[in-house]
């Protein structure tokens, strides 16, 4: 009985509001208090880069694109209403990805040439 009355609960006190970063009643948190939060952390692993909330979402972009998702739902996950802003500044390439270009290319280059003297 108590697991279904949670679950009840659970079920209408959720609110998905799209937010990252939210308080325990699902209200989204200040920038100045992300900040802070982010801070705190940082300096607690001695870490010296500047990171900002906004970090995330420019990593959350990089690992889509490395994860083959299409730009289209990057753009729509993202919330832009023009796909050249997700293209022009959220679509940063990483090392991996290019490497990953890279070798594609290169076994594109083989089969082709493959086919051509068969």
């Amino acid at each position: 009985y108590k697991d279904n009355v949670q679950d009840k609960w659970k079920d209408e006190l959720y609110k998905d509001n799209n937010f990252v970063f939210t308080d325990n009643n699902v209200y989204p948190l200040s920038f100045k208090r992300i900040a802070l939060w982010i801070q705190a952390i940082m300096s607690q692993l001695d870490i010296k880069k500047n990171i900002t909330s906004h970090s995330f979402r420019h990593s959350h972009c990089a690992l889509l694109i490395e994860a083959d998702v299409h730009i289209k739902e990057i753009q729509e996950r993202l919330g832009h209403a023009d796909i050249n802003t997700t293209m022009n500044v959220y679509a940063k390439i990483t090392k991996s990805y290019k490497k990953d270009a890279s070798t594609k290319f290169s076994n594109f280059m083989e089969s082709t040439s493959k086919k051509l003297f068969e």
